[in-house]
């Protein structure tokens, strides 16, 4: 089995970056989906937190909603919002996923507005639980599609930190030392954050793109690893357990 889409492509990829035994806090769909895929292979440990309360269940399929009764199966505990946020706080959440409208080369994201804030050309939901996850968890990453109208230069607002202005500015702005954006996983690559400066650079091309492809489709200069890998595609296991047991539907992976 080796056709596979952008979709199965990136959240194969998420979830071999979730270690056995960690705590992620993920949402619904792409995120929810590479939680339950850890669990399904190297990571049977893998303790899922949901914003709205779940802790630790046992998915008995994809839910649609942070809310929905499933994120509250067999769980090891049905809390709150305020517990999930709390746990983070305390530094008990390892890995988030969160997303945006735009994300810039620190990381940073904007999921309020495109546009000027008092009269924007469209307004997004907000931070809702993103600011917090991604203030308080040790490690942020982000599985997005890529093109220069998502990677911007200036974010349009300012809805959740990364590295802020790079360096060390978030550890000055007063966020836990240690916490920050790690992965950011798109269709076309994977990039983490230079250690100094905590700009974004490719460390890994999917098959079929190269280098320059990759830049093109962002709106800022990437910088590149010393060395950059192919990505590894999804494996038969993989894509057998997306397709058949976790997303069976396709709500989330498409056809």
């Amino acid at each position: 089995m080796t056709d596979y889409n952008t979709m199965e492509l990136m959240i194969s990829i998420a979830a071999r970056e979730l270690d056995n035994g960690a705590t992620v806090g993920v949402g619904t769909g792409a995120p929810c989906a590479a939680a339950m895929l850890a669990q399904k292979t190297a990571s049977p440990e893998l303790v899922i937190m949901f914003e709205a309360g779940g802790i630790s269940p046992q998915l008995p399929e994809m839910p649609i909603s942070v809310g929905d009764s499933r994120t509250f199966y067999k769980a090891a505990m049905a809390g709150s919002m305020g517990d999930t946020m709390e746990a983070c706080s305390r530094g008990f959440v390892d890995y988030t996923f969160l997303g945006g409208a735009q994300i810039d080369m620190y990381g940073n994201l904007n999921s309020t507005v495109i546009g000027d804030h008092k009269k924007p050309k469209v307004r997004f939901p907000g931070s809702g639980g993103a600011n917090d996850f991604a203030s308080f968890c040790w490690k942020m990453m982000v599985m997005t599609p890529q093109n220069t109208k998502r990677f911007v230069e200036k974010l349009d607002f300012l809805t959740t930190p990364g590295w802020l202005s790079g360096y060390d500015s978030r550890m000055k702005s007063g966020l836990p030392e240690g916490t920050g954006p790690y992965k950011i996983i798109t269709d076309m690559a994977i990039m983490d954050f230079e250690p100094e400066s905590k700009r974004m650079r490719v460390i890994s091309i999917h098959p079929g793109n190269t280098f320059d492809k990759i830049q093109e489709n962002c709106g800022f200069e990437l910088l590149k690893a010393g060395k950059i890998n192919e990505t590894t595609p999804p494996t038969s296991e993989e894509l057998h357990l997306l397709r058949e047991e976790i997303d069976p539907y396709r709500y989330i992976i498409g056809r």
